[in-house]
């Protein structure tokens, strides 16, 4: 399984195409890799062609493992079974030097009964803050490679993005139009989306490349399959559509995400997740290790941040999926995150708490999904409790950041109460700060669809069934919302770049820089629509 040079040259950056050209020296050495008896020497000469009827290499994209300094997966899919899955690695100087062999996980989608192939193989006992070139494949495909970097150790500067709400870009449906009226192109067919995705599910995968972070977080609602499933169309497509559209960025950087209301699928297992589970192999999490559960909520840290992950619908009121499920952890995920949080709060080398979840705690929006008191009820309190200081979440399709909060009002919705005002610099020491990023690519984008006062709308419950209705309907409460900052009520799309500085005192101040950029065309073409700095001290001087 050696290397194509046009596999090398398509769809790895600068930074990849540098990275090849490097020279050979020695490969890391990982305990768990085996030495590659059959090596290329010189990857950029070497060419295998493609077996014809065997299946490609395709959505090739990265995980961090538990150990996001030492662990990094490298998943690809296949539409049938193939032989010896494998990746090759090492160093940019020294080539592909060790070979790991690939777990497959597969499931059949209830509707359209496709069977899927997702192939991971996870690289174990790397370097922190080291560059690794990789080659994935399996007998008789083309290789494809990628480039990643594994997380530093301890207090060092990065960057990552995060946006939700993206979406798949590709053109599957044929539209028909009503007798007597024609199309819009003659006698030629009309295709549209499989779902809700835009153009701007492609762009947004250039624009992440051009700032370029170590790893990228998906605020939930991916793809959108399960919105699909219900229109008719082939759910997997929909996936392999989102995976093969994105891989010119997950095959160099992470894209960890977090299950959204759309990545439960009716039919695919008792919460509707077989078909995450079975694409992403994520940080392992003690308290998900049944299978049912697998991956729903995981842990890791990068540098000086730990970073966690939850699975909204476990306690969010509204009903906006294809199986209504709050309440399916039975208190594990609460449970877990509270010692995640309370153990990261208790660790010197752990100045930030960022979390990454779907449904939004503060909501501006006048008839979107609102804000959700499951969620206010059950992660609020804790998160005051530790002093999380960020919180990104999708759900709504528009921009929007809260205040820091802490503390709510005794009333209805619990409203979040603001610790300050000031919308440039923030102490996230004081409190939480909330950004709704769900404008990664939907074409139901809201930002004209928002409070002109700082008010909100809040999910309180449900009401009684409706016949011929997937949904129960939500019941709101309208609150003033003290916590109300920055709205972005013009642009369509857009995602937030976050800049890691841990400071150079200990006991100092370590900043993080965000930026929220708006962005244009198959280039990524960035224009900065927010910026401010959160800040707060570190960890390592406190007393005791």
């Amino acid at each position: 399984m050696t290397i194509a040079r046009r596999s090398i040259l398509k769809g790895t950056s600068a930074a990849g195409a540098a990275l090849v050209a490097a020279g050979s020296t020695a490969a890391a050495q990982p305990a768990a890799a085996q030495p590659a008896d059959d090596a290329p020497t010189s990857p950029l000469l070497q060419t295998t062609p493609h077996r014809a009827g065997t299946a490609g290499v395709s959505g090739l994209h990265l995980q961090f493992g538990t150990d996001a300094g030492t662990e990094m997966t490298v998943s690809w899919l296949t539409p049938q079974s193939v032989r010896r899955p494998q990746v090759r690695y090492g160093s940019p100087d020294g080539g592909l030097g060790r070979v790991v062999q690939a777990e497959t996980r597969t499931y059949r989608d209830s509707i359209d009964k496709v069977e899927v192939y997702v192939h991971h193989a996870r690289l174990t006992g790397l370097r922190p803050g080291t560059t690794y070139l990789y080659s994935a494949g399996h007998d008789g495909a083309t290789p494809e490679t990628g480039t990643f970097t594994t997380a530093p150790r301890g207090r060092a500067p990065f960057t990552f993005t995060s946006f939700g709400d993206q979406g798949a870009p590709n053109l599957r449906r044929k539209l028909t139009f009503p007798d007597g009226m024609p199309s819009p192109l003659g006698r030629f067919p009309v295709y549209t989306s499989t779902q809700i995705g835009a153009s701007a599910s492609a762009d947004i995968v250039a624009a992440v490349e051009r700032v370029g972070p170590l790893f990228n977080l998906i605020n939930g609602d991916l793809c959108y399959a399960s919105y699909s499933g219900r229109h008719g169309m082939s759910r997997t497509a929909t996936w392999a559509d989102w995976f093969i559209s994105n891989s010119r960025s997950t095959r160099l950087r992470p894209w960890m995400p977090c299950a959204g209301n759309h990545e439960g699928e009716g039919g695919n297992g008792p919460i509707g997740a077989l078909g995450y589970q079975a694409y992403f192999s994520l940080p392992d999490s003690s308290a998900s290790s049944d299978e049912e559960t697998r991956g729903m909520w995981y842990a890791f840290t990068v540098g000086s941040v730990r970073f966690i992950s939850l699975a909204n619908d476990d306690e969010a009121i509204q009903n906006s999926g294809d199986i209504y499920l709050r309440g399916y952890s039975g208190g594990a995920q609460r449970r877990w995150l509270e010692r995640e949080l309370r153990s990261a709060r208790g660790n010197r080398a752990i100045d930030w708490i960022v979390v990454c979840m779907h449904h939004p705690m503060i909501s501006s929006s006048m008839n979107g999904a609102g804000s959700d008191l499951g969620l206010r009820e059950a992660w609020g309190p804790l998160f005051d409790a530790y002093g999380v200081d960020l919180v990104v979440c999708g759900h709504e399709h528009y921009y929007e950041r809260s205040h820091p909060v802490r503390g709510t009002l005794p009333n209805d919705t619990r409203t979040p109460v603001p610790s300050e005002t000031r919308t440039d610099l923030i102490d996230t020491g004081r409190g939480t700060v909330h950004m709704i990023i769900g404008a990664g690519g939907s074409t139901a984008t809201t930002q004209d669809d928002l409070f002109e006062q700082p008010k909100g709308r809040v999910v309180i419950g449900l009401e009684d069934q409706q016949p011929g209705m997937p949904y129960r309907e939500s019941i709101w409460l309208t609150e003033d919302a003290p916590w109300a900052a920055v709205q972005d009520r013009t642009h369509t799309h857009g995602f937030a770049a976050f800049e890691v500085d841990p400071g150079d005192q200990r006991g100092g101040t370590t900043t993080m820089k965000v930026t929220y950029y708006t962005f244009d065309g198959p280039h990524g073409d960035l224009t900065p629509v927010d910026t401010f700095t959160l800040y707060r001290r570190r960890t390592d001087g406190r007393d005791g």
